[in-house]
């Protein structure tokens, strides 16, 4: 039991940095709104190798944290009414909001896209 546990977190641990580097490779700063995470914890994630990746992974403890602050968010990906094929378009259009406020922390912190 505790060994598939630590298992799923491994596999949970190592998609998420890969996706977190995928993301950030593509549009840093949609990529810091999307994982919300500050500029130089952007700029470590950016810069693991995939050896790093994969030692990192195997952390037993969960790498990603769960950050939907919006209720209306939550409640449109919850919402047993709302069509699936809905629900990345209501998530883009309130996470726009979330990404709208990145531009203050950029020139607060000095960070370039």
């Amino acid at each position: 039991m505790a060994g598939d546990v630590l298992s799923d977190i491994g596999v949970m641990n190592y998609s998420w940095l890969l996706l977190a580097q995928r993301l950030l490779h593509e549009n840093r700063v949609t990529g810091m709104a999307c994982l919300g995470v500050t500029e130089p914890m952007a700029q470590a994630l950016s810069n693991l190798s995939l050896e790093q990746v994969r030692r990192l992974a195997r952390s037993p403890q969960v790498l990603c944290r769960f950050h939907v602050n919006d209720h209306a968010l939550l409640a449109a990906l919850s919402d047993r009414g709302v069509a699936m094929a809905d629900v990345p378009t209501r998530a883009h259009i309130l996470m726009a909001g979330a990404a709208s406020e990145l531009p203050g922390q950029v020139a607060r912190e000095g960070v370039r896209p």
